[in-house]
């Protein structure tokens, strides 16, 4: 499906760092609850993410990620995720986290 160039600016997708990260025992799939901040306009969102294949909560903080923050909030098993967290899928579907290397500040919207 092809969208515009307009629909794509729609969605605010920022540069944030994981702050804290911890089990998510009550996912019905593994995964972790997540905490990053996106810097002082948006401040500090948490989501639920199935990355536990590839990290842990102590390998998370201090990561800086990519999350789609104007998206609305979702219920999941009791936790309200804030934002979607991006990442692709390897060749066993499990979870690799879009990162930025170099770090930018937190905040800045991806273009």
């Amino acid at each position: 499906m092809i969208i515009t160039y307009a629909d794509f600016e729609k969605v605010n997708i920022c540069s944030g760092t994981v702050v804290k990260a911890e089990p998510f025992t009550r996912a019905h799939k593994p995964a972790y609850k997540v905490w990053v901040d996106f810097g002082p306009e948006i401040g500090v969102l948490q989501t639920s993410a199935q990355v536990t294949v590839h990290y842990e909560p102590k390998t998370l903080v201090g990561r800086q990620v990519l999350g789609a923050v104007n998206l609305g909030s979702k219920n999941i098993a009791g936790f309200e995720s804030q934002f979607l967290m991006l990442g692709c899928q390897d060749k066993q579907g499990a979870v690799c986290l879009a990162t930025l290397n170099p770090r930018v500040e937190n905040g800045q919207k991806l273009f």
